[in-house]
């Protein structure tokens, strides 16, 4: 299968500096991810300790010799965000003060990666993030699916966005017996390129939602979504009249494309709060749909997220162990689980070895 990455026989090249792999994450289920990569690349952890304190401070403790190895942090992002990245920053710079030749962090979820837009009076928390990573002595990153491809240029070091759609494509050949009457959906108009580039490789047809549901409740009444109606010229030069714009309006939810007798696979590269979901599958529903799944490269799934799947008309959510998330499997039957440690650990090992990281993005479109 075309979809599948083969991982060549693990030849490590010792002459480079030895290879020494950490798992920053303090919480064990965060430790089986990278339990994985190392029995793939057929080494042992690196032994560190990561504990937090009485007064709530990180302290990161590593128990064996780095100088002049290759050094690679494995984080997956727990429910503490912000510990999390206090967890990988620590064991950085104390890599990078025990003279580690180089200091890769594997990120397979990025955190703050819905941050990277300038919202009226926020901030930009990915490049602040990414500046933080860089000061503390990150050398390389690897990461998986970002939500936007542009979070690469916050970086000053190389990053590899690695991507889990072949893992995703090839679960809905192996698993869904029927895949062939099937539909690619993407729950917005945002998502249309990804929903397209899914279907292109799988042969299948496209719909696409579009509007949303009309709420009495409008949280535009308070006037901050929408310009105000009379032209105001007080607070610039009279004779500077800046033109009213008109306030942006979605129509009623539509589907555009046929799911009628047919399977919806919907597809995003991270769900989190379900209620879009939850909609877009009843939506779906009406227009005929008989079987819903949701494919998502992140599974954070918070809070409510697992009750709200199960009461719902979605069939499955199929995930990667990108993020940890055990708990809400046992909450809710409907989520699986697909491995991409296989990746992960082979650009580890190309990284080492200094070899060519092309073929983990080979048959890879540009919109994945």
């Amino acid at each position: 299968n075309q979809n599948v990455f083969p991982i060549p026989p693990v030849n490590m090249n010792h002459t480079k500096g030895g290879l020494v792999i950490f798992t920053a994450n303090s919480h064990p289920s965060g430790r089986e991810l990278g339990k994985r990569i190392a029995e793939r690349l057929g080494v042992e952890l690196g032994k560190v300790q990561v504990y937090q304190e009485a007064n709530r401070e990180t302290r990161v403790q590593i128990q064996e010799s780095v100088r002049g190895k290759d050094v690679f942090v494995i984080q997956t992002v727990s429910k503490d965000v912000n510990t999390t990245i206090m967890e990988m920053l620590i064991m950085v710079y104390a890599c990078r003060t025990s003279c580690a030749r180089s200091i890769t962090g594997v990120l397979p979820y990025f955190p703050y990666s819905k941050q990277c837009k300038m919202r009226k009076r926020g901030s930009i928390v990915s490049k602040l993030i990414a500046s933080m990573m860089c000061k503390a002595g990150l050398t390389h990153l690897i990461t998986m699916d970002l939500h936007q491809k542009e979070i690469q240029g916050f970086f000053n070091i190389p990053v590899d966005n690695l991507r889990a759609s072949p893992f995703l494509l090839q679960y809905i050949q192996e698993e869904i017996p029927d895949y062939r009457n099937a539909v690619i959906v993407a729950k917005s108009p945002s998502s249309a390129k990804r929903a397209q580039s899914f279907a292109e490789r799988l042969r299948l047809g496209i719909a696409v939602i579009h509007g949303e549901a009309q709420d009495a409740e409008s949280d535009q009444v308070d006037g901050r979504h929408s310009p105000p109606t009379v032209k105001t010229t007080g607070a610039i030069h009279p004779s500077m009249e800046i033109p009213l714009l008109i306030p942006k309006e979605k129509p009623p939810i539509t589907v555009v494309g046929d799911v009628g007798g047919r399977i919806a696979i919907i597809v995003d590269d991270i769900i989190d709060d379900v209620d879009s979901f939850v909609a877009a599958a009843e939506t779906l529903k009406e227009r005929g749909a008989y079987k819903i799944f949701v494919m998502a490269t992140h599974g954070i799934l918070s809070s409510e997220a697992p009750r709200f799947i199960e009461e719902s008309a979605i069939d499955e959510v199929v995930v990667t162990n990108t993020i940890p998330h055990e708990l809400q499997k046992l909450q809710c039957p409907k989520i699986k689980t697909v491995d991409i440690s296989m990746i992960l650990s082979e650009a580890i090992r190309r990284i080492h070895n200094g070899e060519s990281m092309s073929y983990l993005f080979r048959n890879i479109g540009v919109d994945d």
